[in-house]
């Protein structure tokens, strides 16, 4: 099949490079001609476990190609995903300006019947205003469909390749069957392909970014109950996740949800609910109560040791989440902007945001080698990613450079009566403090 995939984001590199990896013949067409021109290289932009060979692998055996020419690519398709960003605009709504942009320059191309589908996360009534687009500026016959897309950072080539659905949004049994035929190599397994029509699919996608969103805060605002009364939150989790009707998943308390899609996507849903006269103030209070989350690190610190001007803070974590380099929306950023108005000196480390990181801080902060490096003199300890790298330290070197062995644990990687058995105090999420205790036989 000849597909066209529009913009080389995020979503669109990985849903070309795996529809290309089924055989079929993929263009990814983008403006920025530099991120074009390294991608033909097989450089790949952002960090993804599993793209860079996929790309590679796919760029040589001639079923991927890259190119600024989107009309070109328009043509010489019968299959064309809309894969640019949609930004929150100040409102909170998703601002569509690319997306249109993009259907626009489709209806201009068009040489014969297309299917055009929305991978771009976008709200209710956008193939609606797509379609308009399109048909402004053809006679061509065009099948408006949506296909959100459910892929985690840092898992997104093991999600597309074998997800736990396809929803697919469609205008007609043609279009249904297309796509259907596309998807078969990647359900093979079992999973369904969910067939329905399309302001369904549009809604699904924020429904299901939302409910994951809510659980994150839920549980939040538990651990802080739990830190007020003395309980353990990794009981109650436990206890709450055996449940049923509710399950595990999601219910880890920490500092917060970031990421291109969780913040962005609630604050859409609660726009779109708002304009319709819904009332969204379940979706509203998911929202505050993250916000006030991730400002969780700095005030514990702050309380601890008052005055931060002049202090050596250590950071280890700046990406959102393990195994990817996105800071978009991080905990961190909250935290470290912080640090710096009090007057801190921070000193950070990430296996792979680095890069990243000095894009958003520039010289502001300092950024260590290695996570060891980052503790040295430091007067406390912030964890705000739960890296593998970090999770078995070596608690005895880390005192050795610390000026105060303080660890403020934002995603709860160890156990307290352990680190404090190291001779640590330990602030963790949603558990009592950790205080140094003696050594055994003293």
């Amino acid at each position: 099949m000849k597909i066209a995939v529009i913009g080389t984001g995020y979503v669109g590199l990985v849903a070309g490079a795996c529809l290309s990896e089924t055989g079929n013949d993929v263009v990814c067409a983008d403006i920025d001609s530099g991120k074009v021109a390294r991608l033909n290289n097989g450089e790949v932009p952002i960090y993804e476990p599993g793209l860079e060979p996929l790309i590679e692998r796919n760029l040589a055996a001639g079923r991927l190609h890259f190119t600024t020419d989107v009309p070109a690519a328009v043509r010489a398709s019968d299959v064309i995903f809309i894969a640019v960003g949609t930004p929150p605009d100040e409102d909170g709504s998703a601002d569509l300006r690319h997306v249109l942009a993009v259907a626009k320059t489709i209806g201009n191309s068009m040489n014969g019947e297309k299917i055009v589908i929305t991978k771009s996360t976008v709200p209710v009534g956008t193939a609606k205003l797509v379609r308009e687009a399109i048909e402004k500026e053809t006679e061509h016959p065009v099948h408006v469909c949506s296909n959100p897309e459910f892929l985690k950072e840092g898992a997104a080539v093991d999600d597309f390749m074998k997800p736990d659905r396809v929803v697919l949004g469609v205008d007609s049994e043609y279009a249904g069957e297309v796509l259907k035929d596309l998807y078969a190599p990647f359900v093979r397994t079992g999973h369904s392909i969910m067939i329905m029509d399309v302001p369904s699919a549009e809604i699904t996608k924020y429904a299901a970014n939302s409910m994951l969103a809510t659980r994150i805060s839920f549980m939040n605002a538990i651990a802080r109950l739990c830190e007020s009364t003395g309980a353990d939150i990794d009981s109650v989790r436990m206890g709450v996740g055996s449940d049923s009707r509710i399950g595990q998943s999601f219910l880890f308390p920490g500092i917060g949800y970031g990421g291109s899609c969780f913040p962005k996507d609630v604050q859409a849903l609660v726009k779109t609910m708002t304009d319709l006269g819904i009332d969204a103030s379940i979706l509203q209070a998911v929202d505050r109560v993250n916000a006030d989350q991730k400002r969780t690190l700095l005030e514990r610190l702050t309380s601890r040791l008052g005055k931060l001007a002049g202090r050596r803070i250590a950071v280890w974590g700046l990406a959102f989440k393990p195994n990817t380099d996105d800071m978009r929306e991080a905990p961190s950023i909250v935290t470290i902007e912080g640090l710096l108005e009090q007057g801190a000196q921070v000193v950070a480390h990430d296996p792979v945001a680095m890069d990243e990181a000095r894009r958003h801080f520039g010289t502001r902060i300092t950024y260590a080698a290695t996570n060891y490096d980052a503790l040295d003199g430091a007067d406390g300890l912030l964890i705000h990613t739960e890296w593998l790298p970090y999770r078995n330290p070596d608690f005895a070197r880390m005192k050795a450079t610390m000026a105060a062995a303080l660890i403020f644990d934002g995603r709860n990687l160890y156990d307290p009566a352990d680190v404090a058995r190291q001779g640590f105090e330990y602030h963790s999420i949603g558990k009592p403090i950790a205080y140094p205790t003696p050594a055994p036989g003293r």
